[in-house]
């Protein structure tokens, strides 16, 4: 069974913005979440539960899992600088 992943319409308008080729990565990057949301560069966030990042280049994507409704919500789409942690 897939998973569903929601992407709000402010971080759309964020992704938008970003060069062609590092778009079409994150856009990769989100394609696979919804066959396992638990593969490639992951972190967990500790100071919140069921919260975690996923590394795409430069970019991090961080979003919450829903397991008991198999739900992936993408929170926030940044660039890695020094003040991204």
């Amino acid at each position: 069974m897939d998973w569903f992943v929601h992407v709000p319409h402010r971080v759309q308008k964020v992704i938008k913005r970003f060069p062609r080729k590092d778009y079409e990565r994150i856009l990769a990057a989100m394609r696979d979440f919804v066959f396992d949301p638990f593969t490639g560069d992951i972190a967990k966030i500790d100071e919140k539960e069921n919260s975690w990042r996923r590394r795409v280049g430069n970019y991090r994507i961080f979003y919450n899992i829903k397991t008991e409704e198999r739900v992936i919500e993408i929170t926030e789409i940044e660039r890695r600088t020094s003040k991204t942690y």
